[in-house]
């Protein structure tokens, strides 16, 4: 069974530390929900940098990446539904790609 990442881009965050925990809470939910399916939940990531031929730049790109996780999952529309359930399409977008074996 392959693995898929689950790359996070930012939208709008929650407007509150309150609203941040609930986020939180239902994201922890989702990830326990999913048992063996989760290989790795992630982490949050800090601000990111793009490197190119022609330098280096601290905005980002055009979409940055704030965290990812790693599922495992039987096809692509599998993972992809697990994605669907995910709570952090309630501030921005999720990117699955297959994890291929080099």
């Amino acid at each position: 069974m392959p693995n898929y990442i689950l790359a996070y881009h930012p939208g709008k965050m929650p407007g509150s530390p309150e609203e941040g925990a609930k986020l939180r809470a239902s994201w922890k939910t989702w990830v326990d929900g999913l048992g063996d399916a989760m290989v790795n939940p992630g982490t949050p990531l800090g601000k990111s940098w793009t490197v190119s031929a022609g330098g280096v730049s601290d905005d980002g790109g055009p979409n940055p990446l704030m965290g990812f996780s790693v599922v495992k999952a039987d096809s692509i529309d599998a993972a992809l539904s697990l994605a669907k359930a995910c709570p952090h399409l309630a501030i921005g977008t999720i990117e699955v790609a297959e994890m291929k074996q080099m």
